[in-house]
Order: structure tokens, then C-alpha cells, then sequence
């Protein structure tokens, strides 16, 4: 491990914190509208930003003067698999009314997130969210976050139930063992927050004094259908089924979305085969790979600091034997096994068990009234009346389960009265689409992402009519900035945040199946702009394509020189 006089300033406010207390109990009962600075660190394992509305930088009031910024909260559910009861659902609409900006967010990782939550909101916020038995605890910091999971609800064999069951064992496995959390949000008695020398500290044996080096991302998936990105993660489980039973994972590690274009020795990466497990040996086997990560990541650089920096530097044999040394035997080697498919699960479905489900698309996530559009209302007197349990997609989808067939006429017709469109109503460009939420709230946003993409979406459908390719499945991530929080290196396009001005790197040649990354096609481009840009290439794909050729595997095929792209493709290493 390198020399801790190097370490990153994180790294000492994470050490001195008392297991993540530091003097949140303090802050939160001051005056001040936020935390400072080494508090505004710890927050996040607790499961929040500290953020502003950039959108008010540069009002003014009527007399001249800026209008004064105020600071408010992002509060992020940790929901493994994306698995809510109706009860849940209908309180984090609540919350989001209550506390927040009026809207509640789905992620691209099957969580929810509250915006616009004030600091004097903050306990009574989190505290509700436990209360009805979620949990925000790890949703963001330097651990294990959110474990995503392939939502469908079908019935007609173990599998999928499996698989849940199996994320939620993940994420009660690596949620962290710290008693703070409980102390600040969780105990019913607000009373005098004990000082932080008279908090015992409990033992963290998988994170130890001082946590992960960064953020740890994992996932659970089916080769056959691969609709939470699995490779984009840290580590993810692929599920081999044999006989409608799952015998074992194939675990890969090493994916990661983030990047800084100014720094070329970071990069996104795709998820390397470690293993094949089987279920009893599968969370020991997670374990050792996060421990790894845990005693060998970099501390001193946080750009440098995920696992598949890690295994850039030594390579996927060398971190096998690593692995192999924590875990106490050999690995056994990955099966050979292919993702094959991708469902977006939107529309109605069969469930297996004479029930149905509805998938129902909610662009970029944003569960709000505006005009005509009234997914939330929409949302909450379904929810309401029918009390169906939800899971949430990696797409920002929700869904609606257990749905009874008789129910099924008055759910279309108040989805209808609502403005709600229905899955034939869509094309298949705004189906596998994704955005981050950008401008107005987050912090490290260059560009505008969820307020942005509906509009290019718009162009961009003019254009594939005009071409004749309108029925394409299409996959469309954009973000406000080089993170990929929307994962937009892994798509057949993707528009990553680049520069003042609404300019965006455009990639090309990744897939809707998540197992290809893309290459850069043009640096820089004016939103406006991305339309012309991209008209070349769609037409080329109309003419030259291979029979069933989807336009990412086009664009890989032929190649990024072929196309006329200026820039470099990320290194895949």
C-alpha cells in the first residue's frame, strides 16, 4: 500500500470519523443551511449529497443583487434489486411531497433519490424512509452501494425469485456494520447525541478503519437477459441455470464507468470472468474480491482508485491468486457463457402464475406532474387502489406486478386519463434510454443530462423516420459529465458532458447488451448540433448494415476510422 504520508485527504476524515460519526450530530442541530467540508464526505455513506440549484447562480432579485443560494439535499433509498411493497412506493411519493422538490427520481441503479430535501428535513426524511423498512445507509460512500438486479417477477420456475433473494443476502452482507447510522436516523429519541469519545466502535471485518478506497458497485444477472449492465460494475454474478435451477455464478470483476478525459490514465472498463462459484460459495468468494480491493486499491489518488485499476495494473491472473489467498483455495475457472439478450420489460407481461406485470417507461426516471404528463398522480392512484408491489429497472423503469387480468382494463384507462403512454406508444429509441440527472442539482455536472436528452430523442426520432428507422432498437445514454452515473460508454450511442455550452463527446459502437464499450466519434459537439453529426453514420447503417445488424455492431464492425471519427476509443484494457 503506498506510503499513508501520501494518502488522500479522504482517507484521514475517514479514519478520524469514529466509524463514519465525525460531528454530523453537531452540524445537523447547527444553523448553518449545510455540513462542511470533511462532513459533506462522511454524508455520503449516510446516504446523501450536499448540493445547491445551480440554476439560481446567476438570478437576480428585483432590485439587482444575487439571489441568495440556498443548500439542500439529495437523499438516496438503497433498494436491492429495485424491490419495493405498494406501502413503500406510495411513502417515498410522500417524502418526495414533504420534504423534497415535489418529485422523486428512480436511478439507473434501482434505487430512489429525494431532491430539493432541506438540512432541517434531513432526520425526519431519513428516519421515515426506515420506518417503513427502506434504508439509505450505503447508498453512496466508499462500500459496497446499491446491488442491482434483474426485476422481472416471473413465476414460472425458482430462478428469478433466486436471484432477489440472492441480492438482498449481498447487500446484508456488505451493508456496514457501524452503529452511527442507527444513532443518528434510526432511534426514535432525538434527546443529546452521546459525543463521538463515548461511541464504542463495533468491528467492520469486511471494510476495517478506513473502508473502500472508492465506491464498490455489484450486480446480479441472467446471460440471456443482461438488463442491469452487469459488466459496468465492480463485480457482477452471472447466473447459470441448468434444469429451471441455478447451479452456480460465473463472477467477473473490473467494470466501471468512470473517467476524467483530461487524465489518460483513467478509463471505463468492462467486467473481467474471475470465477464460477457456486451459490454457497458465492458471497465468499465477493468477499475476498472486496477485501482486495479493500488492502490494495489506491488510496493516494482517488481517479486511480476502483478495482479495475487494480486489475489493469496486474492483470486478471495475478488478482485470481490474490483472491485465491483471501478466500483460503483455489477458484474454480469461469464457465464459458455469453450474454446473449436485453429486456427493457416494459408493457404487460405473464407472469408464470396467471397474474401479470407493467412495465411502464418513466423518461429519465423523473416521477413528476407537468401538464398533460401526470406520471406521478398517475402512478399514485394505481398504486393506491390496486396496492401491487413495484421493482424498479436499471432503465429508470418501474413496474407493476401481481397485477390480477381483470384489473387490467381500468389500470390501461387510468394510465390513459393520466397522459401515461403504453409501450406500443413508444418507440424503442425512448424505451432503452437513460440519463443522469445533471443540471440543476448535481454538483459535478459540465452539461445538462436528464433536461437535455428528451429533446435530442425528439430530433433524433425525426431522423430515423426520415430514414426509414424508426423500429430500430437503439440504445441512447447521455450524462452531464465524464462519471457515466448513466453508463454511456456501454451503449449504441452515448453523449457524455464535455464543455460549457452544451457540448458533448459522442460515442458510437457499444450495444443494448452492455458487453462492448464504444469508441469516441466526435469531441466536443454543440447539442444542437448532435443530430447532423450523427445523420452520416444512420445513414450508412441504413444502406451498408448486415441483415439484423443493430447499429452499434455496425458502427464495430465497420470501425471508428471507416466512419470518419476524430477521436480515440477509451482504452478497454
Amino acid at each position: 500500500m503506498a506510503d499513508e504520508v501520501k494518502l488522500h485527504k479522504n482517507e484521514s476524515i475517514k479514519a478520524a470519523s469514529r466509524q463514519l460519526r465525525g460531528t454530523l450530530a453537531e452540524e445537523l442541530h447547527s444553523d448553518a443551511q449545510g455540513f462542511g467540508a470533511d462532513s459533506e464526505q462522511l454524508i455520503k455513506f449516510h446516504g446523501f449529497y450536499q448540493q445547491e440549484d445551480r440554476d439560481q447562480r446567476h438570478q437576480k432579485n428585483p432590485d439587482g443583487t444575487p439571489v441568495a443560494r440556498q443548500t439542500s439535499f439529495m437523499v438516496r433509498s438503497r433498494i436491492p434489486g429495485g424491490r419495493l411493497t405498494a406501502a413503500q412506493f406510495l411513502a417515498e411519493l410522500e417524502l418526495g411531497d414533504k420534504f423534497g422538490n415535489g418529485t422523486l427520481r428512480v436511478t439507473t441503479r434501482q434505487a430512489l433519490q429525494l431532491h430539493g430535501v432541506l438540512k432541517s428535513s434531513l432526520r425526519d426524511t431519513i428516519h421515515q424512509i426506515n420506518q417503513i423498512k427502506l434504508s439509505t445507509l450505503a447508498a453512496c460512500g466508499d462500500v459496497n452501494r446499491n446491488v442491482m438486479c434483474c426485476p422481472a417477477p416471473y413465476k414460472h420456475n425458482g430462478v428469478f425469485d433466486e436471484l432477489q433473494r440472492f441480492a438482498e443476502e449481498l447487500a446484508d452482507h456488505f451493508r456496514p456494520k457501524t452503529t452511527a447510522y442507527w444513532e443518528l436516523w434510526v432511534r426514535d429519541e432525538e434527546g443529546e447525541h452521546q459525543p463521538v469519545a463515548s461511541c464504542e466502535p463495533v468491528d467492520e471485518p469486511i471494510y476495517g478503519a478506513t473502508y473502500l478506497p472508492r465506491k464498490f458497485k455489484m450486480a446480479v444477472a441472467l446471460p440471456d437477459d443482461n438488463c442491469v449492465d452487469v459488466l459496468a460494475n465492480d463485480m457482477g454474478y452471472l447466473a447459470i441455470v441448468e434444469q429451471g435451477r441455478i447451479v452456480g455464478y460465473n463472477v467477473v470483476v473490473g467494470g466501471g464507468m468512470g473517467m476524467s478525459p483530461s487524465v489518460k490514465k483513467t478509463f471505463p472498463a468492462l467486467a473481467k470472468p474471475l470465477a464460477f462459484v457456486t451459490p454457497d460459495q458465492a458471497i465468499a468468494v465477493g468477499e475476498a474480491v472486496v477485501k482486495v480491493q479493500r488492502d490494495n486499491g489506491n488510496r493516494t489518488d482517488r481517479k486511480q482508485a476502483r478495482l479495475k485499476y487494480v486489475i489493469a495494473q496486474w492483470g486478471i491472473e495475478k488478482f485470481a491468486r490474490e483472491v485465491e489467498k483471501y478466500y483460503g483455495q483455489p477458484l474454480t475457472p469461469p464457465r464459458p457463457l455469453e450474454i446473449t439478450g436485453v429486456d427493457d420489460h416494459i408493457g404487460w407481461h405473464e407472469q408464470g402464475d396467471g397474474r401479470l406485470f407493467l412495465g411502464i417507461n418513466i423518461e429519465n426516471g423523473r416521477i413528476k406532474d407537468e401538464g398533460k404528463l401526470r406520471i406521478k398522480t398517475g402512478l399514485r392512484t394505481i398504486v393506491q387502489k390496486f396496492q401491487m408491489p413495484i421493482r424498479l429497472t436499471a432503465l429508470q423503469a418501474v413496474l407493476l406486478c401481481d397485477v390480477e387480468p381483470r384489473d387490467r382494463p381500468e389500470i390501461d384507462r387510468l394510465l390513459k386519463e393520466h397522459g401515461i403512454l403504453a409501450a406500443e406508444e413508444l418507440t424503442l429509441l425512448r424505451r432503452y434510454s437513460a440519463a443522469c440527472p445533471a443540471w440543476p442539482t448535481c454538483g459535478l455536472a459540465i452539461t445538462e443530462s436528464e433536461r437535455a436528452l428528451p429533446g435530442v430523442l425528439d430530433a433524433l426520432e425525426v431522423e430515423l423516420s426520415r430514414l426509414g428507422l424508426v423500429g430500430e432498437r437503439i440504445s441512447v445514454h447521455m450524462t452531464g459529465c465524464p462519471n457515466g452515473c448513466a453508463r454511456p460508454y456501454t451503449p449504441d450511442i452515448g453523449f457524455v458532458g464535455r464543455g460549457a455550452g452544451e457540448k458533448y463527446t459522442v460515442y458510437l459502437g457499444g450495444n443494448a447488451l452492455g458487453t462492448r464499450l464504444a469508441f469516441v466519434y466526435r469531441d466536443y459537439v454543440p447539442k444542437a448540433e448532435i443530430v447532423p453529426v450523427l445523420s452520416p453514420v444512420l445513414t450508412r447503417f441504413r444502406d451498408e448494415r448486415r441483415p439484423g445488424e443493430a447499429l452499434g455492431d455496425y458502427c464495430a464492425r465497420v470501425g471508428a476510422a471507416s466512419l470518419g471519427a476524430t477521436g480515440a476509443g477509451p482504452d478497454a484494457t
